[in-house]
């Protein structure tokens, strides 16, 4: 891939995951335990809810420039 700022062509193609949202609950799942038993750890404690978002793209290595093919 070549950079359309500087016109590199060492490009690399680069993931990046981010994470939004409720993720494991030591609280939740202490509750669940008290109301559910060994179970209720596992249905208040999960991550219900968490959203998980990944963007690839390209950085150019000549010019750190970021873009989308």
């Amino acid at each position: 891939m070549i950079c359309p700022k500087c016109g590199f062509d060492g490009c690399q193609i680069v993931a990046e995951t981010t994470s939004k949202g409720k993720d494991f609950s030591a609280g939740k799942g202490c509750c669940g335990a008290l109301l559910l038993g060994p179970i209720g750890i596992l249905c208040g404690a999960c991550g219900k809810g968490k959203k998980i978002k990944s963007t690839n793209y390209w950085i150019c290595n000549n010019c750190g420039n970021k873009f989308k093919a």
